[in-house]
């Protein structure tokens, strides 16, 4: 499936989630805020309206008991005040009250009220002087009259309480449903996750891959191509990578053929050029002046740098085409370094540089091509020297490690430094850094790529540390041998 449909699939499905959601959250939402409006503006107003009956009722006894105590008329205009605050209280709860069980209760009630306030009036208000007071069973009937009115207001009261639990545990579970429910949308989500992260990484892991031969394109390994798994335009993608890397190859093929038949072709003029520079500088010739001898010291200088230039193309080329022999014996590592030193001190002398080596005292065996290695320290010390700044310390560090049976050898400047930036690229060819490009004496960018072919071309590791103003350590390592003439 192309990215575009895996892309549109999978938003849709992320989409329709969302509104699944956000639908089911608010039908839950539009449910709770019916069952809150419910108990706030129907059921507790009920309940506070029938508790305020049931004082009212309780405030018209009392009055009444009190004018039958005293016969004084004041407790029967209270009486009536109260009555009548009743009445008002009951036609406000039966406007609002909703045709349920609960409408006939309030109108039992009204039915109950409306007999105790006649059963007042004809035995109490409108009763004759001198007669038996209060008549014989009035009370008996007033008090069931009360009691029919309490227990129906309890009753009233009860039933909107009912409402109200059944509301709280409808709301519970409803909450309770709405739990399992998020569950399974949660459970559903994570599929749908697991399912875009599998897509998502059916098209990372190709460009991760992608990315990789790129870079390794990069570093200058071209003879590899690409073949993956992946959607159709990742696939032309790296089919346009893989011909890339295939043209690549072959104009690299073409420029190390170049430079090497360029190389050996130059190799047989610049030793007759250097050759005969010596002779004159030898005045076998004839005398010289010190204005020639200076300039035949310019030129003999400059033709070996360009034969050297012309040997490390030489032997880069052989390498690359592995073609190079190597001698790998048992080697002295401190007679090469001796050789190497002596061939740099003129160098260091010139920019007051000293050169330092540390490492054990006992003679270091190593399994090496002398001439080889010989070659890699050239490059370093000279590389060390070149950016060191006047008055400084050259160090070499021989570090033997007999547990993993490996010399790790350090050379350390106090130059200018690397950026980070620029350390992955140091050793391949032709490449210079900025710190380079500022010396007027640069060099031509192989050393080093000379050097990480000869290191591993022994089994070791080549590689730098650096840090911008404090300086440069290059650090590889050899195997080392037990002793002379055995690994």
């Amino acid at each position: 499936m192309s990215i575009f449909w895996r892309l549109v699939l999978t938003s849709m499905l992320i989409i329709l989630m969302m509104v699944g959601v956000t639908y089911y959250a608010l039908h839950q939402l539009r449910q709770l805020i019916v069952l809150n409006t419910a108990m706030v503006s129907q059921h507790y107003p009920a309940i506070e309206y029938a508790k305020r009956l049931q004082t009212s009722l309780y405030g018209q006894l009392q009055s009444e008991k009190k004018f039958l105590a005293v016969r004084d008329p004041s407790f029967i205009h209270t009486f009536d005040e109260e009555a009548e605050e009743f009445r008002k209280t009951l036609r406000l709860l039966l406007m609002q009250e909703p045709p349920l069980h609960s409408e006939k209760l309030l109108k039992d009630v009204d039915k109950l009220q409306h007999d105790r306030l006649t059963l007042f009036d004809k035995t109490i208000r409108r009763s004759t002087p001198g007669a038996v007071w209060p008549p014989s069973g009035y009370e008996e009937r007033r008090d069931g009259l009360t009691d029919q009115i309490t227990s129906t207001l309890q009753e009233y009261i009860m039933f909107h309480e009912g409402r109200i639990s059944a509301g709280v545990n409808q709301s519970l579970a409803n909450a309770a449903k709405a739990e399992d429910v998020t569950r399974q949308f949660v459970v559903v989500s994570l599929l749908i996750g697991l399912i875009v992260a599998f897509s998502s990484y059916s098209i990372l892991r190709p460009l991760h891959q992608l990315q990789s031969h790129i870079e390794e394109i990069g570093r200058g390994n071209f003879g590899t191509s690409l073949d993956i798994r992946a959607p159709s335009e990742l696939r032309d993608l790296v089919e346009t990578v893989n011909s890339m890397g295939r043209k690549l190859r072959q104009l690299d093929d073409m420029k190390s053929d170049f430079l090497a038949h360029v190389s050996h072709e130059l190799r047989t003029p610049m030793a007759s050029i250097l050759e005969g520079t010596h002779l004159l500088l030898d005045e076998i010739p004839g005398k010289l002046t010190q204005e020639q001898r200076t300039t035949l010291r310019i030129i003999a200088d400059s033709s070996q740098r360009l034969m050297h230039l012309i040997s490390t193309i030489l032997d880069l080329s052989k390498m690359e085409a592995g073609m190079m022999e190597y001698r790998i014996v048992p080697t002295e590592l401190s007679r090469i370094v001796s050789v190497c030193l002596n061939k740099v001190k003129l160098l260091a002398d010139a920019k007051q540089i000293k050169l330092v080596t540390d490492g054990p005292m006992e003679r270091l065996w190593v399994r090496a091509d002398a001439q080889r290695i010989e070659q890699v320290l050239d490059n370093l010390l000279s590389n060390a020297l070149k950016f060191g700044p006047d008055g400084s310390v050259v160090r070499l560090v021989m570090e033997p490690d007999q547990k993993s049976g490996v010399l790790r050898i350090s050379v350390i400047d106090a130059g200018p430094g690397v950026p980070r930036d620029e350390l992955p690229h140091l050793f391949e060819r032709f490449y210079q850094g900025r710190a380079k490009a500022k010396q007027k004496s640069a060099g031509s960018g192989l050393g080093l790529a000379l050097a990480k072919k000869v290191v591993e071309a022994h089994g070791g590791r080549i590689w730098i540390e650096s840090e911008v103003g404090k300086g440069t350590m290059v650090r590889f390592t050899l195997r080392l041998a037990r002793h002379q003439g055995q690994a």
